[in-house]
């Protein structure tokens, strides 16, 4: 009797420093969004990410999206490089000047398979960015493209470059408002979430999106006219990094697993869910009664000549800011989107 209850309390010993043990090495992330719960980014793409984190540490490693941001978009980098947040997304160019090395990504005619486009980031980041000091202090976890960008009014057929012409527009980043800017048009800096209170207000006049985001962000009751080019008018280039403190206290066997979940996988899921959201708004908004038309060959020809003086400044300034080799970069995105949206 008496050791048999000596193996009980000795088998409860182990089993509770074996849990002890197990939660002393259990690690849970944070998660900073900036998108509603509501939206497919969260829904679609960073609750499955959290869920697979789960899955392939076997719950060593969980991942807690907070409720609500821990500060505006354009400050999502640096939450997760000083560790405010464990693990972030965003807009590259929302720090334009950091991130001018991925300019290249956002230039007219990107493309308009999101998926191919961002895995063909992420081959390019792989291959001749990853190393650059602006990547410093984080864990590149994903790149993404969305689609191509369209243009979007709020009161009428957007059709030729007149049509364009001193029109105020909502842009991101220094890509759209030299497209805009070169085309006649007037650029007003904001992010897509301010969008809603600045066409409300008359501040602008239309604004900048992809189709899904029309009405993700719950603006068509605000933009009814939808200007199509064939090849995407622009695009905007996002990360999702974690802190790299962070990265480097776990454990390699957690490493391994997280490895094995990211990178061109986890960026080739970002793309997907844009080839599903853009063509099923894209449907909605015919159905609602919104005018869409195509750019006119003259309006498509007009952006070109911008794409080729994009194209030219950003080789010149990119060399200058430390990449070594930017038309090598651009040679390689271009063949590889092509390539992957071919397949």
């Amino acid at each position: 009797m008496i050791a048999a209850r000596a193996l009980y309390f000795g088998l409860t010993t182990a089993t509770l420093a074996t849990t002890a043990i197990q939660s002393a090495s259990a690690e849970t992330l944070t998660l900073s969004s900036w998108v509603p719960p509501t939206h497919f980014v969260h829904t679609d793409f960073l609750v499955p990410f959290t869920e697979k984190i789960a899955e392939v540490t076997e719950g060593r490693v969980t991942v807690t999206i907070l409720p609500a941001p821990l500060a505006s978009p354009p400050q999502h980098w640096e939450l997760a490089r000083n560790g405010v947040a464990d693990i972030t997304w965003g807009n590259f160019t929302y720090e334009p000047e950091r991130f001018i090395s991925l300019w290249f990504s956002e230039f007219p005619n990107a493309g308009t398979n999101a998926e191919a486009q961002s895995r063909a980031l992420w081959q390019t980041y792989d291959k001749y960015l990853s190393d650059l000091e602006a990547f410093d202090g984080v864990k590149m976890l994903a790149v993404g493209l969305f689609g191509g960008g369209q243009l979007h009014h709020g009161t009428k057929d957007l059709v030729t470059s007149a049509d364009v012409a001193n029109q105020k527009f909502r842009m991101g980043g220094p890509i759209q408002e030299n497209l805009l800017t070169s085309l006649g048009a007037v650029p007003v800096a904001a992010p897509a979430t301010k969008a809603y209170e600045m066409l409300e207000s008359g501040v602008i006049d239309g604004s900048l999106h992809t189709m899904e985001s029309v009405v993700n962000f719950r603006l068509e009751d605000s933009l009814k006219h939808h200007t199509i080019f064939p090849n995407g008018f622009y695009d905007a280039s996002f990360f999702v990094i974690m802190n790299g403190a962070k990265w480097e206290s776990l454990g390699a066997e957690d490493q391994a697993a997280i490895e094995s979940i990211i990178g061109e996988g986890l960026s080739a899921a970002w793309g997907k869910n844009f080839d599903v959201q853009n063509p099923a708004a894209f449907e909605r908004l015919k159905a609602d009664g919104h005018t869409v038309s195509d750019a006119s060959a003259e309006l498509i020809s007009a952006v070109d000549v911008v794409y080729g003086e994009m194209a030219g400044n950003w080789v010149v300034n990119a060399k200058a800011a430390g990449v070594e080799d930017p038309q090598a970069i651009l040679d390689f995105y271009n063949t590889t989107y092509k390539a992957l949206a071919a397949e």
